[in-house]
């Protein structure tokens, strides 16, 4: 069974930060987890790595929680497959 972009999203977090999985959901908030502006940048190139997409300037700054990271990876994909 395939994950869904919510697991891999978690997952890439998870990896990037050197987080337990059990402290990341999608309820998560980026403050929750201590990720900073530089440590959203990485997630950010580990995301864009592992959808093969790129994620816009704009898109970056709305991201402040888990749930934020999979409704826009979502978006990009759909515009992307479009």
């Amino acid at each position: 069974m395939s994950e869904t972009i919510s697991e891999r999203v978690i997952r890439v977090i998870v990896a990037t930060q050197k987080l337990p999985v059990e402290r990341v959901s999608e309820e998560s908030t980026f403050r929750e987890l201590n990720i900073d502006s530089l440590d959203g940048l990485n997630i950010v190139f580990a995301l864009e790595e592992e959808f093969a997409i790129n994620v816009p300037d704009e898109a970056v700054k709305e991201f402040t929680s888990v749930r934020d990271v999979v409704t826009g990876i979502d978006r990009l994909l759909a515009s992307k497959d479009a």
